[in-house]
């Protein structure tokens, strides 16, 4: 009997270092898992800053060549309208 309740115990005792071996590998998972979806946010963030550059560049291009067709155009009534 006296050796059922000690191996028992000894039962008991395992399963309760169980749990805190498994409580800290769920907690080390948890902060893995946390800083990959901070380094993804990260990368997402650079990204969007890199395309929305892009496309102030692209825009301010844009923007130029039509300038320049209105100054052209602006121009050509000018001379029209002199003649």
């Amino acid at each position: 009997m006296k050796k059922a309740l000690l191996g028992l115990a000894f039962v008991a005792t395992l399963m309760t270092s169980c749990k805190k071996e498994t409580k800290d590998e769920v907690k080390e998972a948890t902060e893995a898992v946390g800083n990959e979806v901070n380094e993804a946010i990260d990368t997402a963030a650079v990204k969007v800053d890199a395309a929305a550059d892009s496309t102030k560049v692209k825009a301010g291009e844009v923007l130029e060549k039509g300038a320049k067709k209105m100054d052209e155009a602006a121009e050509k009534l000018k001379e029209a309208a002199k003649k």
